[in-house]
């Protein structure tokens, strides 16, 4: 069996960074234009060429998004923008649209394509097509079984990559490619511009069929009938493993720096540890309490073992669950004066306790007690967001450690 990449979404170069050490084997990234994250921080090109060169040092690889279903208007420029990516060493090119694969191949072709989600492959022969035209990589739609998943490894060249969702937002469209958000707010879902309307509060009203009922649970408040829960398979490593794909990918180019080191750190420890030994793997259930201290929806399978039902879709909010608040990144350690040297993102005070997520170390908790700032000065609480402070810590602390802390109810 051979061991699939862990692909992790970075939405700027401070998450790209993260994912690097937090065991991504492989980042996706978008830039201002082409992608299908209009509202992510995205990178300009000089951050984009900077994060490949980063990566690149900790042998990791680096996707650029191409794959929004672009206008006339939107190709402008885009024969450049591959020019420049492809000489800044981008790994591969992650494209939906036939215009935009056609491009790439004329402007850079010897590049890596991979075929995005939005292309909408659910059978082995459209990913035979894609595979015919140059294509490495098919993300296959996540609307396949494991057992269709499998079929259609065996059935394709083995010289074709399969790259699969393991965690993260579902889309109610199929692989994603909606019209409710045009229709409603005028916002393009396939030019990266989602409003998200699914998630909306709805009442169900269809006057022209008396006596069919859609099984929607609602109060006096309505209902969120689009509202799916989040993917998640931490739990079924083996079973990913066996339908044969080449790497597991997590959904998220919108979350956060915590999000990203959580998730990725809690999927590169299941992977590690169930190839340490296949035969006698027994999943660590402490991983799903770690994953669950990031900001999540609750948990679905998706489409793996069947289709989803009612209980796949969460009717009574569209909030997150959020436990935990992220309240610094670690810059540095002064060993001298055993203070972490930390950059503030949410509040916190005196006589906190803060739990420390590390790349590679278990986590481990202290007791806040003395804050001071860069002068000096010492403070009660750290209420300013990304202030540099020094927090005591008697045990040392590596950059990119991230700090946290449990949210009082």
């Amino acid at each position: 069996m051979k061991r699939p990449e862990l692909l992790a979404p970075a939405g700027n170069l401070e998450r790209l960074k993260i994912a690097v050490h937090y065991g991504a084997d492989a980042v996706y990234v978008g830039g201002k234009q082409f992608g299908l994250r209009a509202f992510a921080d995205n990178f300009t090109i000089e951050e984009l060429l900077e994060g490949i060169q980063y990566a690149h040092q900790y042998k990791v690889k680096v996707y650029v998004t191409l794959n929004m279903i672009p206008h006339n208007d939107d190709l402008d420029g885009l024969e450049d923008y591959i020019t420049e990516l492809e000489k800044g060493g981008a790994d591969a090119f992650i494209i939906s649209d036939p215009g935009v694969f056609n491009t790439v191949r004329e402007t850079a072709p010897e590049a890596e394509i991979h075929i995005s989600t939005q292309a909408n492959n659910t059978n082995w022969k459209s990913a035979q097509f894609w595979h015919t035209l140059g294509a490495k990589r098919i993300v296959l739609a996540r609307e396949l079984s494991l057992k269709e998943i499998a079929a259609i490894r065996d059935r394709s060249p083995k010289s074709l990559e399969f790259e699969i969702f393991v965690h993260g937002a579902m889309c109610i469209s199929y692989s994603g490619r909606c019209l409710i958000s045009n229709y409603l707010a005028h916002r393009d879902a396939n030019r990266g511009e989602c409003a998200q309307p699914c998630r909306w509060k709805y009442f169900l009203m269809e006057e022209k069929r008396p006596g069919e009922y859609m099984p929607v649970f609602q109060d006096q408040k309505g209902t969120y009938i689009f509202n799916s829960k989040d993917l998640m398979m931490l739990e079924y490593i083996p079973q990913l493993v066996q339908a044969g794909v080449s790497s597991f990918k997590i959904e998220g180019r919108m979350k956060t720096s915590f999000y990203v080191a959580t998730v990725v750190k809690a999927y590169r420890n299941a992977i590690d540890q169930y190839f340490l030994n296949p035969a006698a793997y027994v999943f660590d259930p402490t991983l799903i309490l770690e994953i669950g201290k990031a900001s999540h929806r609750e948990f679905t399978t998706g489409f793996y073992f069947d289709k989803p039902g009612v209980d796949a879709h969460q009717y009574d909010a569209s909030h997150y669950l959020r436990e935990y608040e992220f309240v610094g990144m670690v810059l540095g350690y002064d060993d001298e004066k055993k203070e972490a040297i930390v950059e503030q993102r949410n509040r916190f005070f005196l006589n906190d306790e803060l739990e420390i997520l590390s790349p590679s170390a278990p986590s481990k908790t202290f007791i806040v007690d003395q804050i001071r700032n860069e002068n000096g000065e010492q403070q009660n609480s750290a209420p300013h967001p990304q202030q540099i402070l020094r927090i005591p810590c008697t045990f040392e602390l590596k950059k990119y450690d991230l700090l946290r802390k449990e949210k009082q109810l």
